[in-house]
């Protein structure tokens, strides 16, 4: 049972460097977190629970609460948007913090999920990820469809979660759908399970297997198949011609939060393989240090050179260096190359 309850005040964060899975400066919630039954994902803190009952919170006035909030502080780029849940179709709230960033010029990300609504308004630069949860595959198709449309861009986040989404028939089906109607990134995000969702995924276990799969969400560590689902989620990615992690609204251009989201996202998938742990920490500096940077790197590229600034260790000038002039980087394709790692690649 879910019960709708109206405040006066959204939920507004901000960040000082980005952070993945979102890659967000500022993240606007309109909703409480939990708003879905029977297992309803946080998608801010990436955890899923179950409850007989959820009272779900609702911002009155979303332009109200974003305009008292911002006189002093405004909204910084990207801005990711929590619309996710079937909230959104009832209230629209999302939509309507998405239509502020707009009119300010703010470009955002707008989370949506499979019992949930694409929104109507047509933002500049703005990005749609639609979260593939739960897993009914008539409804993910037409949201895809929607938004293939509407011409909008968007992507897939698909929740990682034993053992419904780490099927790889499953996935294989979603990435299927997202290569044919033109999804621009497909990324998986590890979602840990409290012991109220392995109740409720373990009461759906039917079939052979099911004592197994049983087990394993009571008595294993499922980090590691959340780990090599992720991987084998990026190799379908680069398969259908797909990015391989959720990507930011104007990720086309050369600022410092870009660059500090592609040295981030190089860092974690060297922590994740076991690679070089002080090189991924050096990274993960190095990438503090640009997000913070008052002067555009690449204005600082042009005049001399990345060395200059204090604390860039070599490996990130030149990988910052070369993707400033490219676009890509050659370090940056070898990490990818090996992040990306289907599970059934030894069957």
């Amino acid at each position: 049972m879910i019960v709708y309850k109206k405040t006066p005040h959204l939920r507004l964060t901000r960040a000082q460097v980005p952070e993945a899975p979102y890659w967000a400066a500022t993240t606007i919630a309109p909703y409480s977190p939990r708003r879905a039954a029977p297992i309803a994902i946080d998608y801010i803190d990436l955890r899923a629970s179950c409850a007989e009952r959820f009272e779900v919170s609702v911002c009155e006035n979303v332009r109200d609460d974003l305009e008292r909030t911002t006189t002093r502080h405004p909204l910084h780029a990207p801005v990711l948007i929590d619309a996710a849940e079937f909230a959104e179709v009832i209230f629209g709230r999302g939509e309507e913090a998405l239509q502020f960033a707009s009119e300010r010029h703010v470009a955002a990300m707008q989370l949506v999920s499979t019992r949930g609504a694409i929104p109507k308004l047509e933002a500049e630069d703005a990005v749609i990820a639609i979260a593939t949860w739960p897993l009914e595959f008539d409804r993910v198709e037409a949201l895809f469809a929607d938004a293939k449309e509407r011409g909008v861009k968007w992507g897939v986040v698909v929740p990682i979660i034993f053992p419904v989404t780490t099927d790889l028939t499953a996935l294989s089906q979603l990435s299927d759908l997202a290569k044919n109607y033109g999804a621009s990134f497909f990324a998986g995000v590890p979602i840990e399970l409290d012991a109220t969702a392995r109740n409720a995924l373990a009461r759906t276990l039917t079939g052979d297997g099911s004592e197994e799969t049983y087990e394993m969400l009571f008595h294993a560590d499922l980090g590691p198949i959340r780990l090599s689902t992720e991987r084998h989620i990026a190799a379908l990615a680069s398969e259908i011609g797909a990015a391989d992690f959720v990507v930011p609204p104007r990720w086309d251009r050369r600022t410092n939060w870009n660059a500090a989201v592609l040295l981030t996202l190089t860092a974690t998938r060297i922590l994740s393989m076991n690679h070089d742990e002080e090189l991924a920490w050096r990274l993960t500096r190095s990438a503090k240090v640009v997000a913070l940077l008052e002067k555009p790197i690449e204005r600082v590229a042009q005049a001399a050179s990345l060395s200059i600034i204090d604390s860039l260790d070599e490996i990130s000038v030149d990988l910052l260096t070369e993707w400033l002039e490219t676009g890509r980087s050659s370090f940056v394709g070898h990490i990818e190359k090996q992040w990306r790692l289907r599970r059934d690649s030894g069957v």
